[in-house]
């Protein structure tokens, strides 16, 4: 597994570098809901992506935990950790990965940082989601030994966080 890959708290700072990342390495829709207008990183979406994370991660009630993620000195993407409503100490995953770093292992090493924290913060499962097409991240689940879902356009799996402790 890569030693080079880290996982650091979203700021106001680091926010910036995460949208110069989305906008060079990344479709819109890969990183944040839609947003109505013509296709790409219009300013209206870049605003967008900025308010969506200070609303879901930097207010003075946060709703989810996010993490840049940093190879070496650089940042290629975010992760996040989302507490589920209506289920018990479950929380949802989320990952996107600039281009220039998919396929390199980066993947795998976020989700064992995102187990980590959610262990940590004394999540009992974790919630994933992808689409059929994204092979990278089912392979990563499959290689968790759970439980691998196929359901229309969904793939989804719940890992369990107290056997993994």
């Amino acid at each position: 597994m890569r030693s080079d890959v880290t996982l650091r708290q979203l700021d106001e700072d680091l926010l910036r570098d995460l949208l110069d990342v989305a906008v060079a390495e990344a479709d819109p829709h890969e990183v944040m809901p839609p947003v109505a207008g013509p296709a790409g990183w219009t300013a209206e979406r870049r605003t967008a992506f900025l308010r969506f994370h200070q609303s879901r991660s930097l207010s003075a009630d946060p709703v989810e935990a996010t993490y840049v993620i940093v190879v070496g000195d650089a940042v290629v993407g975010a992760a996040r950790l989302c507490p589920l409503e209506g289920a018990k100490r479950a929380v949802e995953a989320g990952v996107w990965i600039g281009r220039s770093y998919r396929g390199s292992g980066v993947g795998g090493a976020v989700l064992s940082h995102l187990l980590t924290l959610a262990c940590a913060d004394g999540f009992d499962s974790l919630f994933l989601s992808t689409t059929p097409d994204n092979t990278a991240s089912q392979r990563l689940l499959s290689a968790l030994g759970v439980d691998v879902v196929h359901e229309g356009d969904a793939v989804t799996a719940w890992v369990d966080l107290i056997a993994a402790r």
